[in-house]
């Protein structure tokens, strides 16, 4: 096998060759393992028409795997929620089982699981293919719900192209996204959020929490059942319904899909599922995640990449889905989870420490999402920095057509933590923004959920802090608004015009949304008061909330009507580290920013090529609630300087942003 093209332009990765070219060659093996020698991914991963309950027409047929079973009986109402030997699952080769029961036996909406007998213990399931799952709300039992509506969904539009895309996300999650103390709904998220989205301008919305889940908050991170949309949100056809809106509004929709660990729960869950550890797991220590508390999958065996593969296909198939966001490819990647490594050096991604076989599955999922959509977008939360990871497998990459750009909030709260805005370095922050691989496309954001977690605060929170209780009225004056209010501004417009490929926002963080994110609990005495979103804080006008959404609005539509971030070259202008002021350039664009909270410049000598330039974004403008201090009613024409060269001259106030476009 040829060295990778992305090894050969790399000169530290050369010594990795071998490394990296068997991995490439033991996903290639592991595909013709999985499909033959005339078969294809997308024909392989049929799991879920196979396994779980299907109406056949003139009876219900329900199949599972579950090779450690010693006898496996379906449960109800129609059989007293006892073991009944005429609802036993039959046994067939290769830890199959099948069941034929009369069509009549269930309808739509009824309850069932499975009672599951092994050697030496016995326990309830809920099948591992189900595709709905309900809590009883008085008892808090979960079961799994027979789902086979009098008609199927009619889609009505089609997902947009794939024509020049760049992904600008809006990060969302269903259930916190209503304004009231308790669980939003797939209908509310439709008819409430899905037309501010549409009108702020982003074309991608990332959906977490899905997948099943017992604890809620948990973040829909610990999945029980893998092809069950969260029936707390509402049934199935709703959620297709979204998704049919968003896609006639010209959005996609991607999910956050979870398949680096499993719930540990045993009756809700696919842990223990046939009285063994090691069905769907490792066995032992390495089958139990540590820092998460969940389970490992094994992803050397054939079952299981069946199982995961599936339910790629399922979603996107079933759901239109457009894509995935893989969490935790980190954990995945590192027999350590990457846990406590600083990943400083190029030898640890190839010394030992790595999953070869979860890597082998990374490239079969990629390969097969795109198989199944070739316009899906997949995207790694990935924090290592493991090379390849979204380089096209052409090229000899992993597949992933982003990565994460995870080093960049992590910057941003660390330099907001830990330096007053006076000792900001301007070269710094250029550097971190702009440092990333030249053979991946990566998606820039400045905050996402993560950043807002209990233990945490919003960027806008942490700027602002309890002044943002008291004097965020239009009517007040206070320093510390005004400053937090233009760097809030000023960080996302550095952030999104130095993205590699794409940007992320978190719902309501545009508008700057305060404090924090907390789901209820026992520790907040089950509350929702931080699991909601404040949408009337964005829509009062006498705060100024609604000056960021703005902004941001103003922002993104720029963006996407210039397609900047398709040019790949960000060259820098001018870092003048002591004043503060950082421009660069980026397609017929020019980017100033003088991130100085004491100092205007006034005929600020900037570097550029030659022509007139026109302000186009201002920071400072009133209509965003700045100062209004720039006029904007002139074009910047160069002038020749034999020390500068062509240059233009700019006044630049405190803690403003500029975009300037050059009319050639």
């Amino acid at each position: 096998m040829l060295t990778p093209d992305f090894v050969r332009k790399d000169e530290h990765l050369l010594p990795h060759a071998g490394a990296i070219t068997g991995r490439m060659r033991k996903a290639f093996n592991k595909e013709k393992e999985l499909t033959g020698i005339s078969g294809s991914l997308s024909d392989f991963a049929l799991g879920y028409m196979y396994y779980g309950l299907h109406n056949k027409g003139d009876s219900w047929v329900y199949r599972d795997w579950a090779p450690n079973a010693r006898e496996i009986f379906l449960v109800g109402a129609f059989s007293g929620w006892k073991p009944d030997e005429r609802f036993a699952v039959h046994p067939l080769e290769n830890g199959n089982w099948e069941l034929s029961i009369p069509l009549e036996t269930l309808q739509h909406g009824d309850l069932y699981k499975l009672h599951m007998v092994w050697d030496g213990g016995s326990g309830d399931r809920i099948p591992a293919w189900a595709n709905r799952v309900v809590q009883d709300q008085n008892t808090l039992v979960f079961n799994a719900q027979v789902w086979n509506p009098p008609s199927s969904y009619k889609w009505e539009n089609v997902a947009p192209s794939n024509n020049d895309f760049v992904p600008i996300i809006y990060e969302a999650h269903v259930g916190m996204a209503t304004e009231k103390y308790g669980v939003g709904t797939w209908e509310e998220f439709r008819t409430q959020v899905l037309p501010h989205v549409e009108k702020a301008g982003y074309n991608t919305i990332q959906m977490m929490a899905v997948q099943e889940h017992p604890f809620y908050g948990s973040f829909g991170y610990h999945v029980s059942n893998f092809f069950a949309p969260s029936s707390r949100f509402g049934t199935p056809e709703e959620l297709k319904a979204l998704i049919d809106d968003a896609h006639g509004r010209g959005i996609r929709v991607i999910m956050d899909i979870v398949h680096s660990h499993a719930v540990k729960n045993e009756v809700e869950g696919i842990s223990r599922y046939d009285g063994t550890y090691y069905q769907f797991f490792h066995d032992g220590p390495r089958g139990n995640h540590i820092a998460w508390d969940s389970r490992c999958f094994d992803y050397g065996k054939n079952e299981v990449l069946h199982f995961l593969l599936s339910n790629c296909k399922y979603w996107l198939d079933e759901f239109q889905f457009d894509g995935f966001r893989f969490d935790g490819v980190t954990s995945m990647l590192y027999l350590d989870h990457g846990l406590g490594s600083v990943f400083s050096s190029y030898d640890q991604y190839y010394n030992l420490n790595q999953d070869e076989d979860a890597i082998a599955y990374l490239h079969l999922a990629n390969k097969l999402i795109h198989q199944v959509n070739p316009n899906a977008i997949s995207i790694a939360e990935e924090m290592s920095g493991m090379p390849g990871l979204a380089t096209p497998q052409s090229l000899g990459g992993y597949g992933f057509d982003y990565r994460l750009a995870m080093g960049v909030p992590d910057f941003w709260i660390k330099t907001i933590k830990e330096k007053k805005v006076e000792l900001w370095n301007v070269g710094d922050i250029f550097y971190n923004l702009s440092n990333k691989r030249l053979d991946e496309k990566t998606i820039h954001y400045a905050e996402s959920h993560d950043q807002a977690l209990v233990g945490d605060k919003t960027i806008i929170f942490w700027l602002m802090d309890k002044d943002m209780y008291f004097d965020m009225h239009v009517d007040r004056q206070n320093i510390v608004i005004d400053n937090g209010m233009a760097l809030h501004k000023m960080i996302r417009l550095i952030t999104i015009a130095t993205a590699g490929n794409g940007y992320l926002n978190f719902m309501g963080n545009e508008f700057g949304h305060p404090e924090w994110i907390d789901f209820p609990g026992a520790h907040n005495n089950w509350s929702y008061h931080y699991a909601r979103r404040q949408w009337g804080l964005r829509d009062n006008p006498t705060l100024k909330f609604r000056f960021l959404n703005q902004f941001d609005k103003a922002m993104i539509n720029l963006v996407d009507d210039s397609n900047i971030l398709l040019e790949p070259s960000i060259p820098a202008y001018l870092q003048h580290t002591d004043d503060q002021v950082l421009v660069f350039g980026r397609g017929n664009y020019l980017f100033v920013f003088n991130f100085s909270p004491f100092k205007s410049y006034t005929d600020y000598l900037v570097p550029v090529p030659k022509g007139t330039y026109k302000i186009v974004l201002d920071s400072d403008d009133t209509v965003y609630g700045g100062f209004g201090r720039i006029d904007h009613s002139f074009d910047y024409t160069t002038h020749y300087n034999e020390k500068e060269n062509n240059s233009l001259k700019l006044y630049l106030p405190t803690l403003t942003g500029l975009v300037l476009r050059r009319n050639n």
